[in-house]
């Protein structure tokens, strides 16, 4: 999967006619595929099913088993960030 859009992937609507006509936008997301929405010509948004939404999440998402499979190390999706809050002072034991 591309990280950028195509100018025009398979319909293009500009946001006022995006707005007027958001049923055809919808049903034509569902129909045709995914749907631009643009600004002065600039991509702002895709509109695309709930089917390709999660197919798009399951796919940008490893799972566990993926992971423990794969060639390489992939740590870092295993190990949460650590916090920048700051530490607690130390006190001596008596």
């Amino acid at each position: 999967m591309a990280d950028q859009i195509d100018s025009m992937p398979s319909g293009g609507w500009q946001i006022q006619e995006a707005k007027a006509r958001f049923s055809e936008l919808l049903r034509a997301s569902l129909e045709d595929g995914p749907q631009t929405v643009t600004r002065r010509g600039v991509p702002l948004a895709v509109l695309v099913s709930v089917e390709q939404w999660n197919a798009l999440r399951r796919a940008a998402s490893p799972t566990l088993k993926d992971l423990l499979l794969a060639n390489h190390g992939r740590t870092d999706q295993l190990v949460p960030a650590r916090s920048r809050s700051p530490r607690r002072p130390a006190t001596r034991m008596r």
